[in-house]
């Protein structure tokens, strides 16, 4: 029987400690690097495409703004209606690290290599980079032909070649910016850009709300009751997002060296949501694929596909839906091993109290992990579907897309997870501070007590 976890812990102070930021080099460094890389982002996003009439592009944009290509546009930050360099931004290589980690299982290969530790990953993101290249020609190479058939463009080979050439480039560069941020700025990168491009377009669209109201279109009282549905989103988000279920672990009398410790108990924190913002990613890039058939074949020629390509419609939400429950039970059993956790505690002498250590703690920890990564998908779910048919309900379609549930959940989850980023750097350096300060202080203790010695023997 489903239960669902009592003992949640809300953390608060979250940003406690962030004013430090900028009085530690080190921290101090990686943000602004993260900023220069999100600069050199936004600019790319404004930079066309050659050979493409963008403003018809953007007419046309307008009328298919409710389909998901409102999405895609929202993800690559409007990159879309500007038909920039980075039309495709990241979601190539979002889409070939999920289908990598799908196929790692069942490809022998594949599996042997996750197992070689470092050199493994570095072979697995070879290929991540490589098949991203070879989607994004394909992807480019669709686009081309749809601005093609549509008379936004001249048909030659030339500028097919120029659009895929352009247009992978910027996928490629858009990766590295990626892996940069990761390696030398704060949080992870590909979320990080994927966050920009949605916090960018967020006064815009806030700022046009308004309007509606003020022109009439928007009763007063709609747009507050769209902040304040917004605001309890945003609450309900971060209360699960710190919520975590401590498991007691108990550890008995030992002898560590020639002393003899306490027993203790401490709590293994399972978060309610272990996955983060990875399903809602994940589902929205496949969500993509048939987008980018569509381009080449008019929605209207396909009625069924139309469904799955309207945000609020019954097809794409049970899609979505499936997708992030799937992607929640498969992302939890990448991050999470409860046999390896099993065998660690066994070695360590750590048990969980009523169970007995080995095969039952391992089984015992998959029952409590499939009920979190259960109501953690239903919480996902709910999230990235309720607030979207909300404010569709409402008619306030572009809010929909930019402070949906999806939208929001990403901005939320990475500050959360850039935030503990910081505060674990910030926790570090004042642990070294203070153990340095204290061997400063031994020393001067000890300087204190020989010289205090040599006087007695005097």
């Amino acid at each position: 029987m489903l239960a669902v976890p009592t003992n949640l812990v809300f953390h608060e102070d979250v940003m406690s400690g962030l004013p430090q930021v900028f009085q530690i080099p080190e921290l101090k460094k990686r943000l602004l690097f993260t900023i220069s890389m999100l600069a050199v982002y936004r600019f790319g996003v404004f930079v066309s495409t050659p050979g493409v009439n963008v403003d018809a592009i953007r007419r046309m944009f307008e009328e298919n703004a409710n389909t998901l290509f409102g999405l895609i546009n929202l993800f690559s930050g409007g990159a879309l209606e500007q038909f920039s360099i980075f039309t495709l931004g990241i979601s190539p290589y979002i889409t070939v690290s999920i289908i990598i980690q799908l196929l790692s299982p069942s490809i022998p290969y594949l599996e042997n290599v996750k197992k070689e530790g470092e050199a493994g990953r570095r072979v697995i993101t070879r290929y991540t980079r490589q098949f991203t290249i070879l989607l994004a020609l394909f992807q480019s190479f669709m686009i081309a032909r749809a601005l093609e058939s549509r008379g936004l463009a001249t048909p030659s080979l030339s500028f097919e070649l120029t659009t895929m050439i352009t247009l992978t480039a910027g996928t490629a560069f858009v990766m590295w910016l990626g892996e940069q941020i990761t390696e030398r700025g704060l949080g992870n990168g590909t979320s990080i850009i994927i966050f920009a491009g949605i916090a960018a377009r967020m006064p815009s669209v806030f700022g046009s709300t308004v309007e509606l109201a003020r022109t009439g279109e928007l009763s007063p009282f709609a747009v507050i009751a769209l902040l304040a549905f917004s605001l309890f989103t945003i609450y309900a988000i971060i209360f699960v997002e710190r919520s975590h279920r401590k498991i007691p672990i108990q550890y008995p009398r030992r002898m560590v060296g020639k002393r003899m410790t306490q027993a203790q108990t401490q709590y293994m924190p399972l978060k309610v949501n272990m996955t983060g913002v990875i399903p809602p990613i994940f589902a929205s890039a496949i969500m993509m694929l048939p987008a980018t058939i569509m381009t080449v074949i008019p929605a209207a020629d396909l009625p069924a596909l139309q469904a799955f390509l309207t945000p609020g419609g019954w097809g794409y939400e049970t899609i979505q839906v499936a997708l992030i429950v799937l992607f929640s039970f498969f992302y939890t059993a990448v991050v999470f091993n409860p046999t390896e956790v099993a065998d660690n505690l066994k070695k360590n002498g750590g048990f969980i109290p009523l169970v007995r250590p080995g095969q039952e703690t391992a089984d015992y920890l998959y029952g409590v992990l499939n009920r979190l990564t259960l109501w953690g998908a239903i919480y996902i779910s709910l999230v990235c579907v309720v607030p979207q048919l909300v404010y569709l309900g409402m008619g306030a379609s572009q809010f929909a897309y930019v402070f949906g549930g999806t939208a929001v959940l990403i901005v939320v989850g990475v500050t959360l997870d850039t935030s503990a980023q910081i505060e674990s750097m910030l926790v570090a350096r004042n642990y070294e501070a203070f153990m340095s300060r204290s061997s400063k202080d031994q020393g001067s203790l000890g300087a204190i007590s020989y010289n205090r010695s040599r006087l007695v023997r005097r």
